[in-house]
């Protein structure tokens, strides 16, 4: 059964990104440790959604590349300079209008709201969010882009699944309900 689901690497206080939108503090772990999980993740993903700055951090730090084989809708009032492969698209409007094109590409798998927050937040708060995969990295940044900057408090979520990697970060799988 097709799931939206956000999946994101947090601090331990929170953010997914420092104010001006650097990694560097996630990228010091590397890869490694994650490979093989985010490989059996992304093999059940149809269709991916991002927010424009996501998209422009991807885009910057790859410029004549793109990492996504399936088909990627980002979520900007705007087109933005696309790569030279990739099946890109733009869009604006409410999620829900959004989602409908996103299910059908994506067919039978899942969806990855990849970010960021704000992406994130409109999917719960619209109730089309299915699950949230986070990972929390161990390390504090005080400060930064929040992991799901809601409106106000979400119903209670159900822990579905704990997995721990070498390195210390430990990944919490949770069910979103659909109850507002």
């Amino acid at each position: 059964m097709q799931k939206v689901i956000y999946y994101v690497a947090a601090s331990l206080d929170g953010f997914i990104a420092t104010e001006d939108n650097r990694l560097d503090w996630l990228l010091q772990f590397g890869f490694e440790a994650f490979q093989d999980h985010y490989n059996r993740f992304m093999a059940d993903v149809g269709a991916v959604v991002m927010g424009a700055e996501t998209y422009r951090w991807l885009r910057a730090e790859e410029p004549e590349s793109w990492e996504y084989s399936q088909p990627c809708w980002v979520l900007s009032h705007r087109e933005e300079p696309a790569p030279p492969e990739g099946d890109i698209r733009f869009a604006s409007g409410h999620v829900r209008e959004i989602l409908r094109e996103v299910r059908d590409a994506a067919g039978e798998r899942n969806i990855w709201v990849v970010g960021g927050g704000n992406v994130a937040a409109q999917f719960a708060e619209a109730g089309l969010l299915d699950e949230l995969w986070v990972t929390y990295m161990p390390v504090a940044l005080g400060s930064g882009r929040r992991l799901l900057p809601v409106s106000g408090p979400t119903a209670p979520m159900r822990l579905l699944a704990a997995t721990s990697f070498d390195g210390g970060a430990t990944e919490l799988r949770y069910g979103v309900s659909k109850a507002q």
